[in-house]
């Protein structure tokens, strides 16, 4: 989800608390010293050890032995809470949450669940008796809390009042304005809605979502303004497969009108509220914070897909790869977040070593969505990373006709891969042309520069251009390891064993626990006569192998006889020392 109403700025100024698993800050010494006993600082040190991992579901069983111990812990509830919350175990974590309220009544977590429990209960007299009892989990977040309630209620004159309150807080203007016309929206006033986006005091439409931009071509549908609809939906969608939109680009085009539907009560309006304060949050790096209060608007609103989608991101980057898969899987395929999705299960199951599947994944998602140009180059980046080169360049071929069916300027990258499918099938000839392709689109591109000119060294080929093409990509990034290492060993392919010297000495610094560039730099050390600084190369590269690209057989052999008897024994020219 974007972040909507640039309130991430805010966020990052305000005293955030955070909301991972607490047990991590609980002092082994307290717990020891209240005579809990060996179980309990087992137990103790066991649920720390998972919330580091942030494994949730493996600190549970932990924290509630822990709690049985201790049953007024505060942290251990609140541990508990907010696993169970992760974990999407609603009822756990409401019951924890209303026991940890009892004796920590400004605890934010405990807070943060009672209340997405109450608004998707749709019971806003509990939402609003938290509220006003003291429960607190941001005041803007409390504020529009307030107003939904309210208005779930059917008090829209207080819930009216409150998004002004919330308005009045710096930065929140346009927020809680994008708040009123959702609310005005709902119960019909679609002409006020329109006129609270449009209005240039409040700047909603600068800061509209995609989420908003949708409500506000439904408020413009049911104003009839369907020229200024399609204005909006061509602009803000073009290209975009979603049926939510080819629904209203039809209707709107016929001249029909369609219900406001992007949210169907007050308690969906707030869950937008917890998914936009999710949004922000990832924005800000507060990714524990972000994965709970996305938790809560899915709590409140299971179709709102956008949150499941950030929920699925952010347990991959906490390395949670189960998580992820599960949470990416309940997306439907239909959905306009689908293909995301799709994408994001297939990595994860690349994580987990379970390529087959998540290739077979891709190759559906492929046939699915035939004019999809992300589907088939992802599809071959699966494919090449699997060693199936053939049928990577194959998906490589659909990614580029797709571009030219649709006119979009092919992207370097897609050339790119395709050429390196080629090389590793020994296709050369298709390789260079497509290597040549790319660098047409980005004639400086390092990796491409690099890439073929290495291989051209490697076959021994146009030398010069090839040296220059090195040179060229050393000078687009030239604190890359293995840029750096071709252009030394370019050089000590061309004779020039001196001058190579430096260059891989530096790539070796760059990335000192790389198989390869320590091999190389031992076979550049014999070639300038240091065979024994050679030797110790070797046996380092050995130590940091095995590796794909690295014959280690080949480096033991050289360990025994030296460089100038492997070359021979494989009919290779001999060093041209002094060259």
């Amino acid at each position: 989800m974007p972040n909507a109403f640039l309130i991430a700025q805010r966020l990052a100024r305000a005293a955030v608390p955070a909301l991972a698993l607490a047990v991590a800050a609980i002092p082994v010494g307290a717990q020891t010293q209240d005579g809990a006993g060996q179980g309990y600082a087992g137990a103790f040190l066991a649920a720390r050890e998972a919330g580091a991992r942030n494994d949730y579901a493996a600190a549970v069983p932990f924290l509630e032995r822990m709690l049985q111990t201790d049953p007024e812990n505060a942290q251990v509830l609140e541990s508990l809470t907010v696993s169970h919350l992760v974990l999407a175990q609603h009822d756990r974590a409401a019951e924890r949450a209303a026991q940890l309220i009892e004796l920590a009544p400004g605890n934010h977590a405990a807070a943060l669940a009672l209340l997405a429990d109450a608004f998707a209960r749709r019971d806003y007299d509990a939402a609003l008796e938290l509220l006003d009892s003291g429960a607190q989990t941001l005041p803007l977040i409390d504020g529009l809390g307030v107003a939904w309630a309210h208005m779930g209620q059917g008090r829209m004159t207080e819930a009216l009042e409150a998004l002004e309150e919330v308005a009045a807080q710096d930065g929140m203007m346009a927020f809680a304005q994008y708040c009123r016309a959702l609310a005005l929206a709902l119960v019909g006033d679609v002409e006020t809605a329109a006129s609270v986006m449009e209005d240039e005091r409040f700047d909603v439409l600068g800061a509209l979502s995609r989420r908003g931009m949708i409500a506000y071509a439904q408020v413009l549908g049911q104003l009839e303004r369907f020229d200024d609809a399609l204005e909006l939906i061509d602009d803000v969608f073009n290209g975009v497969d979603d049926p939510v939109i080819q629904e209203m680009r039809e209707a709107y085009g016929e001249g029909r009108t369609l219900p406001f539907s992007l949210i169907s009560d007050p308690a969906e309006g707030m869950a937008e509220v917890f998914a936009v304060m999710a949004s922000a949050m990832q924005s800000g790096r507060s990714r524990h914070d972000a994965l709970l209060y996305a938790r809560g608007a899915e709590w409140i609103n299971p179709d709102l897909t956008d949150a499941t989608l950030l929920i699925g991101q952010l347990f991959e980057d906490m390395e949670q790869p189960e998580l992820a898969a599960e949470t990416y899987g309940r997306i439907p395929e239909d959905d306009v977040f689908g293909m995301a999705a799709a994408m994001g299960q297939a990595q994860v199951l690349e994580t987990l070593g379970q390529l087959d599947d998540a290739i077979a994944i891709l190759e559906d998602l492929v046939e699915q969505n035939p004019d999809s140009i992300a589907a088939a180059q992802v599809l071959g980046d699966f494919l090449r990373r699997d060693g199936r080169f053939g049928a990577a360049a194959e998906a490589y071929d659909q990614a580029l006709a797709r571009m030219d069916d649709r006119g979009v300027e092919p992207d370097w990258r897609v050339y790119f891969s395709r050429a390196v499918s080629h090389e590793r099938e020994g296709q050369w000839d298709q390789a260079e042309e497509d290597f040549r392709a790319a660098l047409a689109i980005d004639s400086d591109q390092p990796t491409v520069l690099n890439y073929l000119g290495y291989s051209l060294v490697e076959r021994q080929e146009k030398l010069d251009e090839a040296l220059d093409m090195i040179e060229r990509a050393v000078e687009g990034e030239p604190d890359s390891g293995y840029i750096v290492d071709s252009l030394g060993w370019a050089l000590y392919r061309m004779g020039r064993y001196d001058d190579a010297v430096p260059h891989m000495e530096r790539a070796v610094e760059l990335m000192p626990t790389d198989p390869i560039l320590n091999d190389h730099l031992g076979d550049v050390y014999w070639a300038v006569g240091r065979e024994r600084e050679a030797r110790f190369q070797w046996r380092r590269a050995l130590s940091y192998g095995p590796h794909d690209d690295l014959d280690m057989d080949r480096v033991r052999r050289k360990l025994e006889v030296g460089l100038d008897d492997v070359l021979a024994d494989e009919g290779e020219p001999p060093l041209h020392r002094g060259g």
